[in-house]
């Protein structure tokens, strides 16, 4: 089971929005002063997700909670998304290459099947969607907020 923290954005009627941000090795990474990779994170978007997940009990703005999700159903969705533009830009770019002869055709013929391999991957991933085992779950519900106070001295 894979598993991530999110932040409850809010919770109305049984559906809890949620906030989780990606996570980068750079803060690990002994290489950050001369890292491509970690300007360009710096300098883009944060990467955050914002998604919705059925909560029978309440959720409160800022508590945290741990999702989870089986690896079989991101390994297979990840095959898919790969995969599939692959498979489809290869096999027409053959057809083509053995029906038109020409080397301008093999391309057009990978783009098209590329295109189609994505076109088909989202119609299938729109079905298989629907099944349970592809919604992330709840794990564990941390303290609402406010629910822990401290006081020094």
């Amino acid at each position: 089971m894979m598993r991530e923290w999110a932040t409850v954005v809010s919770w109305h009627n049984g559906v809890a929005t949620l906030h989780s941000e990606m996570k980068t090795s750079c803060s690990s990474c002994s290489a950050r002063k001369g890292c491509g990779s970690h300007m360009l994170n710096k300098l883009g978007p944060k990467n955050a997700h914002v998604m919705k997940i059925a909560s029978a009990e309440p959720l409160a703005p800022g508590q945290r909670i741990e999702l989870g999700i089986e690896e079989k159903s991101l390994l297979s969705s990840a095959l898919l998304v790969y995969m599939t533009p692959l498979l489809g830009l290869f096999i027409v770019a053959g057809l083509f290459q053995m029906l038109f002869h020409s080397d301008v055709a093999a391309a057009a013929g990978a783009l098209l099947g590329g295109i189609g391999g994505f076109i088909i991957a989202k119609g299938i991933s729109g079905y298989l969607g629907k099944s349970a085992s592809f919604h992330p779950v709840i794990l564990s519900v941390a303290l609402p907020p406010d629910a822990l106070r401290v006081e020094t001295e």
